[in-house]
């Protein structure tokens, strides 16, 4: 994405690393977020961090500079500081150094997971830009998760003689209670290292470094240490004298405030040379805990679960001991980690995609190093939903937010698999209840012990797609039994859900869902959950030589996809069966002496029921099949109808002005901005007058499913429509690019968009038979990236050829689904067979490796192409 002038006021750019947390990078270059001491950090300044560049000549400062931008916001102060002499009403922030010369232009081009910015100004002599990156490698989830971020600082001479250029990085401590700073110079690194005094124990510990590889290299340890603004004057100071600063040294700090220290590399350049300076922040603040639920209530669920201690380690620590070793780790293998990152940056948007498409499944990658993600002792992937200004929102990889996203499962599938393993072994009860949120310190009993219809069959599903991406059947076995459990519960007639007792396939009781309330009849909506889970159940009972149960999920799946045709199709799209005036459905549900007149669901002014579909036009009444489709589950619906159903949504749900419209909820589109709303109810049908939650918001996860299964079944111009409306109100000016907000920011459902590229490129992977293939909807030359995680790369197709390059990792591949009948592997012609659009060959692949497959003249090349709906 290339922003300029106002398209650059809401960016925030994260870098970090899986689990570690990140710095955000905002329009103008300055550090803006700091979100790495295990919270969310919206807005937070780390004191007077920031990068400069400096010019000099004949021992005379030419010029020196901030190396930002201008500001764009907050002219007046932020909001919310709660203090006197700062905040909104006194100005930008001193400590942003707004203040000081920087830079009068600045352009960005932020393509995750990295992003340059160049600054230019009249006065500074030489061209300056910045790139700033994340160890962000799909397949190496160890090293994507190393607590570092790396900047580099390019200063090209553009003058008549040669000049002495100065690159400086300033860093401040995070820790209040007390710290110290030390620089060091090991090899060819100098390090500024910023220590917490605490104990290594303690919650509050922890540890960053500023670290360069610069050849010469001058520092100071710390900044003056004064009153009112002294360090920021005798930094000005300092800063526009020429020459190597001097060091400035103090015994540590047992007060509260903060302390800086800087590096600065020094070179100089002949005209027209070009130099970088290499730097990495890396942080080190090992030793969590749960601050966000009531302790007393933890205290009971841990005492439950057996836990003893409200404590763990980030998983970092066990990849790093230190900030220092952190960025050391880096620096040994700089250029080839590099190489790795800007590779697959490279591979993912040189995606022939539409714009906005290719936008929304690359940039919401952001999500994965955002404060969202955690990674626990033993390496266990564990998320929010979104998170606030400080604080997660709504915690436990919650079931049916995570459902959505596709993107964790194919760019690091051994992390997707350790929600599963998590999930099973810690939620799943004795009596096969399943609440949808994982409790932390694992272990703990859950807080809440509901069950979520569309999260415990995305779970099953969920299973299945895991198993056919690793391939690994053993470890499908093991997770089989806790599936089967899962769905137990639906047929259970001890079950307080009552679901679907007499095993009729149809999905009735109280249906709790990801819109946070329940449904109380069968729809379409869910029951595309229920059919979707007992056919991936019935394909693991297969491998797991369970013959007869894998015959009876066919059967109920069989009568339950009959009933939905037939019942809830309305002939244009799925509706929920309900009478809304009955109130006899809450009976089952209520406590001894309670009547249903009184219960939250019903409205006694208006005599129905409350947060139902009824006969409304729902976002996600596609949602189940839109998951068998990608996880290669087949059809578990009739495609005509789910094709009707979103044809509807884009009908009734997709506005491209939101002005006039009357939207209650969370107002995520207004005005003239364009979006796909949660539910309608067109006039020809009744509106219950209190409907579903959030019916009239526009929230990107749900969006970005149903234009990409509108892809999918061939509405590419309807579902190219819905992807610009949500890329169009993240657009820089606006709204972060790198931050899709829902209940939070960085919400997770937002990856949801990572499926458009299997959209588009009709990829599909069965690696239980070494199988992958390829059918691109559209016609002509056309490239997309792919992944499996533990291996990856691009797949093209020109005239008559098609080109699957692999890029990292490695793999035995045995069959592919393509167009061509001949097989070349790195030039060489190889002996294949065809048989029914398969094409079999065992090939042993690495990075590096070729496949070119090509139709012969006697078999006509069979691109697929779909035409624009």
């Amino acid at each position: 994405m290339h922003l300029t002038g106002k398209h650059l006021t809401e960016v925030s750019f994260p870098v970090g690393g899986i689990g570690a947390g990140c710095i955000g990078i905002d329009g103008a270059g300055r550090l803006a977020e700091w979100e790495i001491l295990n919270k969310a950090g919206k807005r937070r300044l780390n004191g007077c961090s920031h990068f400069a560049v400096r010019a000099e000549s004949g021992g005379k400062v030419l010029d020196a500079r901030i190396l930002n931008g201008p500001v764009a916001r907050d002219l007046s102060g932020s909001m919310g500081e709660n203090v006197l002499f700062k905040g909104f009403g006194w100005g930008p922030e001193g400590d942003t150094f707004c203040g000081f010369p920087h830079f009068s232009r600045v352009e960005m081009d932020g393509a995750f997971p990295a992003a340059e910015y160049t600054f230019s100004d009249r006065h500074f002599p030489g061209k300056a830009s910045l790139c700033v990156w994340s160890p962000f490698v799909p397949g190496e989830s160890d090293l994507s998760s190393m607590p570092c971020a790396m900047f580099e600082i390019t200063l090209e001479n553009n003058q008549s003689e040669a000049l002495d250029y100065t690159c400086i990085g300033v860093l401040s401590d995070l820790w209040p209670a007390g710290a110290f700073n030390k620089v060091s110079r090991k090899g060819k690194i100098t390090r500024l290292e910023l220590k917490s005094t605490a104990d290594p124990k303690d919650f509050d510990y922890g540890e960053i470094a500023l670290s360069t590889d610069g050849k010469d290299v001058s520092f100071q340890e710390y900044f003056y240490r004064g009153d009112w603004v002294d360090r920021r004057e005798v930094y000005a100071h300092d800063l526009f004298i020429p020459g190597r600063f001097d060091n400035r040294s103090y015994p540590p700090r047992n007060r509260s405030g903060q302390d800086h220290g800087l590096l600065a590399v020094h070179f100089r350049l002949k005209p027209g040379e070009t130099q970088t300076a290499r730097f990495i922040i890396s942080w080190y603040v090992p030793n969590r805990k749960n601050t966000w639920t009531d302790p007393e209530f933890l205290s009971k669920v841990m005492k439950k679960g057996g836990v003893k201690e409200n404590r763990w380690k980030n998983y970092y620590a066990k990849l790093c001991s230190s900030a220092a070793d952190a960025s050391g780790k880096i620096f040994r293998k700089y250029d080839e980690i590099r190489d790795q990152v800007f590779m697959f940056r490279k591979a993912i948007h040189a995606s022939t995609l539409p714009k906005a498409v290719l936008d929304g499944a690359a940039e919401n990658l952001a999500v994965l190093v955002s404060p969202v993600c955690l990674r626990l002792e033993d390496g266990t992937f564990w998320g929010w939903e979104g998170v606030g200004i400080e604080k997660g929102s709504c915690y436990g990889t919650c079931q049916h937010v995570w459902n959505y996203a596709q993107a964790l499962s194919l760019l690091f599938p051994d992390l997707e698999r350790s929600i599963r393993e998590a999930m099973f072994k810690y939620n799943l009860q004795k009596d096969n209840k399943f609440p949808f949120r994982l409790t932390l310190p694992l272990g703990s009993a859950p807080q809440d012990d509901r069950t979520a219809a569309d999260g415990a069959f995305g779970e099953i599903m969920k299973t299945y797609r895991e198993w056919k991406i690793s391939g690994d059947t053993e470890w499908m076995k093991k997770m089989y039994p806790y599936a089967k459990r899962v769905m137990s519960f639906a047929w259970d007639p001890k079950s307080w859900y009552c679901w679907d007792v007499k095993k009729t396939g149809i999905m009735t009781g109280k249906q709790h869902h990801t819109l946070d309330m329940e449904l109380f009849g069968p729809s379409g909506w869910l029951q595309s959950h229920y059919l979707g889970a007992l056919e991936a159940l019935a394909r693991m009972a297969g491998a797991c030589d369970e013959p007869k149960f894998a015959a009876e999920c066919r059967a109920i799946a069989r009568k339950g996809r009959e009933y939905t045709e037939k019942e809830l199709f309305n002939g244009e799209y799925y509706i929920q069966k309900v009478n809304l005036e009955d109130s006899s459905l809450l009976t089952p549900y209520l406590g001894k002496g309670e009547k249903a007149e009184d219960d939250k669901y019903w409205d006694k002014e208006h005599h129905e029921l409350k947060y139902q579909q009824g006969e409304g036009c729902a976002i996600d009444s596609h949602l189940g099949q839109w998951y068998a489709s990608l996880y290669g589950l087949g059809e578990i619906l009739s495609p005509e109808q789910i094709r009707d159903t979103l044809t509807s949504i884009y009908r009734y749900n997709f506005r491209k002005d939101m002005s006039g419209f009357v939207n209650s909820w969370r107002v995520f589109s207004l005005e003239h901005e364009a979006g796909t709303i949660i539910c309608t109810w067109p006039s020809h049908v009744r509106k219950p007058v209190i409907p579903l939650p959030y019916n009239s918001e526009t929230m990107t996860g749900f969006e970005w499913a149903a234009a990409c299964h509108s892809i999918m079944t061939g509405q590419i111009r309807n579902g190219e429509r819905m992807a610009k409306a949500i890329r169009d109100r993240y657009n820089g000016a606006n709204r972060n690019p790198w931050n899709e907000i829902e209940c939070g920011s960085n919400y997770a459902r937002s990856m949801a968009a990572y499926a458009m590229l299997q959209a588009y490129s009709g990829f599909q992977y069965d690696m239980t038979m070494g199988r992958i293939g390829f059918s691109p909807l559209i016609k002509g030359e056309f490239s997309c990236f792919w992944s499996l995680g533990t291996i990856w790369g691009v797949y093209e197709r020109k005239k008559r050829e098609e080109i699957i390059r692999i890029l990292h990792g490695t793999a035995t591949l045995k069959e592919f689904i393509l167009a061509g009948n001949a097989l070349y592997v790195n030039g060489k012609s190889v002996p294949c067979t065809v048989k029914n659009g398969i094409l079999s060959f065992t090939v042993k692949v690495q990075a590096g490796t070729e496949l070119v497959f090509r139709s012969s003249s006697r078999m006509k090349n069979k691109f697929t192409s779909i035409r624009r709906g």
